[in-house]
């Protein structure tokens, strides 16, 4: 069984382990720095750039408040072009219906397209427990799996290693599960990618059966979308007889006009190319040519629940293009796995809470405060997410799902204090004076509590921060002396 991100601790405990690994650092720094370089480069060479991020941002609006009408416009364009269309409310749903499609045909193995829809639902895993082996074959996707790692990326999920460490990986794994990489193998970009390539065609060319995912659903004529940079996606999607696409129900564009502004959008913000090397579109079954046998599972798995928050459900806007972790200064430090999620950074810190619901467990409640709030994040997003405004917004919720705490936090107990205090100008007045003993306490000639001091009760504080001291004189008794009304 892989390794899952089941049982994570909450952001804060894994960021400091992963904040400790300096060759982790080292590899994130230089990857999003590349890409937010070649990103830069091909954002700058389209005049009309904010005009098509509002029109991708309007597009899915428009979707999303009528998405009941396009799902159904998706499913019969679907259904007449020769697909079979399935409904999943949750990921066990998603999963027994793909299992039972492929044990239908005797499969024992599938292989994949890279998909974070199969990912959220733990396809994998769950494949693997019908006896069904699930072959990654997305290069990143595929140094992940055979080094029973986790990704950490949404486009690079392997953004994590080097060229040494995969290297190793190839070396070590490959033979475990069929060809093993070549004995004089070396880390250079050219040599481990014509390993994997003989490593992944003996499973395409043997496979009955494909699973994948799409970037775009086009309901008016049924067409399913991938866009990738390697090829791989292409082959599952034509050489099996069965395919299998697991799709969320936020994929959805009306017509072709809309999909051709995402296609501008997605490959600049995502890899940093003005077009992806392919993409790929599929119109159901074509007698004769590719898979004769297509299914399509509408996957809601926390969708519905996200669609019905008004201010967070603009994160169904998302089209997956990672811009924002690229220049996120948190994410740049810590990495994807700190998140608990296949979701990673600050589009993983909205989504995660979103599909899950706030007050299910601490790790997801952790999340939406993964963030310095920079606003980074949102003058990428190629589709406008205000990150940021959702970010507040969740964590406002997280604070009001333990108000009812028996226990409740010292952040709780502070506020309510400062509440009671500032909610009367008597008290407010004596804690404005009683203030000037704690300055003479703390040192008169200092103005700030040194990092180097831990003050009691505000120790997490200091320790990363100096605290101001209040002032000599409140404001108050300074007031009464200048207008004479103290005796």
């Amino acid at each position: 069984m892989s390794r899952t991100f089941v049982g994570m601790p909450p952001f804060p405990t894994a960021a400091a382990h992963a904040l400790r690994d300096t060759q982790l650092r080292r590899n994130l720094a230089h990857a999003t720095g590349t890409i937010r370089d070649k990103r830069a480069g091909v954002v700058a060479e389209v005049d009309d750039w904010e005009q098509l991020r509002v029109d991708g941002a309007a597009i899915k609006d428009h979707v999303l408040s009528r998405l009941d009408h396009y799902l159904v416009e998706l499913e019969e364009s679907l259904t007449r072009a020769g697909a079979t269309v399935h409904w999943a409310r949750d990921a066990a749903e998603a999963n027994a219906i793909v299992a039972t499609i492929a044990h239908a045909h005797d499969a024992d193995e599938v292989v994949k397209v890279k998909s974070m829809a199969t990912q959220e639902i733990g396809l994998n895993e769950a494949l693997a427990e019908e006896g069904i082996a699930a072959w990654e074959t997305d290069l990143a996707e595929l140094i992940v799996q055979l080094g029973d790692d986790l990704p950490s990326h949404i486009l690079v999920p392997a953004i994590h290693r080097n060229r040494a460490e995969i290297r190793e990986i190839f070396a070590a794994r490959m033979g475990d599960s069929g060809r093993a990489a070549p004995p004089d193998l070396s880390d250079a970009p050219a040599d481990l990618a014509a390993a994997a390539r003989l490593h992944l065609r003996e499973k395409f060319l043997r496979a009955k059966v494909a699973v994948s995912g799409a970037n775009f659903a086009v309901a008016d004529s049924g067409t399913l979308v991938v866009v990738e940079s390697e090829g791989n996606g292409r082959m599952c999607l034509t050489l099996p007889e069965v395919l299998i696409s697991v799709v969320g129900i936020e994929k959805i564009v009306p017509t072709y006009d809309d999909l051709q502004v995402f296609l501008q959008l997605l490959p600049r913000s995502s890899t940093g190319e003005r077009m992806n090397p392919y993409t790929s579109m599929w119109t159901g079954v074509t007698p004769g040519d590719g898979p004769q046998e297509v299914h399509v599972v509408l996957l809601d798995n926390g969708r519905s629940r996200a669609l019905a928050d008004e201010v967070g459900r603009q994160a169904l806007r998302c089209i997956r293009c990672s811009a924002c972790l690229n220049v996120c200064p948190v994410y740049e430090r810590t990495g994807g796995h700190a998140y608990g999620s296949v979701y990673p950074g600050p589009i993983g810190a909205i989504l995660n809470p979103l599909l899950k619901g706030t007050g299910v467990d601490a790790q997801t409640d952790s999340l939406p405060y993964a963030s310095t709030l920079c606003g980074a994040c949102f003058e990428a997003c190629p589709v406008r997410i205000d990150i940021p405004e959702v970010l507040v917004h969740l964590r406002s919720k997280v604070v009001d799902g333990h108000r009812g705490d028996r226990r409740p936090k010292a952040e709780a107990l502070a506020m309510k204090a400062a509440s009671w205090t500032l909610s009367d100008s008597r008290r407010l007045d004596r804690a404005l004076r009683t203030s000037g003993v704690a300055r003479a306490a703390l040192g008169r000639s200092r103005d700030r509590v040194s990092q180097t001091v831990p003050l009691p009760g505000a120790a997490a504080w200091t320790r990363a921060r100096d605290l101001p001291l209040p002032a000599r004189e409140p404001f108050r008794s300074w007031w009464r002396k200048q207008s004479g009304s103290e005796s």
